[in-house]
């Protein structure tokens, strides 16, 4: 049979689908790990991009230059070397792998999603009387969603495709399929779990993207 029909096969095979070793119990896995590591890097990056990109300074480039370097950071290095220290082979070690990785979309957007609010509508704001908080909270914050949401989105995606690696080091995840099948030799083990990761990032794309238009403001807010 040719590869697709294998891929298929395998697919359709009810054993693949049960117990912890099946694809709905390593489904959720792998959605855990990026739920946690995107929330925790959120936890990390919003904050401090939000006040800089409020404070409008010249540190804030900076700030965002230096966490965009971490990109180069080779993510399965980074994994082998947590799993080398106290943490060991954790879902701790992993998720704070990805978390590093997940940081710099988030910081990114989210200080030039504020930064890049109309000057106009912050000073017409600070005219009614808006204090540096309220502006913040009250104007900046809701007209930069957008841009934070799509840092989010791009985090998220990114998560996704990047936790496939995790299972090197006994991450678990969709990724443990790609592994057994190089350690097994079977093509159509491989190719089914490459098929899913792709399939688990396009959903969470497609639905962030929906989120993200949600969050728009409306035509008349922008001008």
């Amino acid at each position: 049979m040719s590869l697709v029909e294998d891929t298929l096969t395998w697919l359709g095979d009810g054993s693949h689908w049960e117990g912890q070793d099946g694809v709905p119990h390593r489904l959720l896995v792998h959605l855990g790990l990026t739920a946690a590591s995107v929330g925790l890097a959120a936890l990390i990056a919003l904050p401090p991009a939000v006040l800089l990109g409020h404070a409008r300074t010249r540190w804030g480039g900076a700030v965002v230059a230096v966490a965009n370097a971490t990109r180069a950071l080779p993510v399965l290095g980074v994994l082998i070397i947590l799993a080398s220290t106290s943490l060991g082979l954790s879902t701790r070690s992993t998720v704070l792998a990805l978390t590093i990785f997940a940081v710099p979309p988030l910081l990114t957007n989210a200080y030039v999603g504020v930064r890049e609010v109309d000057a106009d509508v912050v000073q017409a704001a600070r005219g009614n009387g808006m204090s540096g908080l309220q502006v913040l909270r009250s104007v900046e914050i809701p007209l930069a969603l957008p841009l934070m949401a799509a840092g989010i989105r791009t985090s998220a995606v990114q998560v996704i495709a990047t936790a496939t690696l995790a299972a090197y080091v006994g991450g678990g995840g969709l990724g443990q399929f790609l592994n057994e099948g190089f350690a097994r030799g079977d093509s159509a083990e491989k190719a089914a779990g490459g098929l899913l990761v792709a399939a688990l990032a396009l959903l969470v794309e497609l639905t962030l993207a929906a989120v993200q238009r949600r969050l728009e403001p409306p035509a008349e807010t922008r001008l």
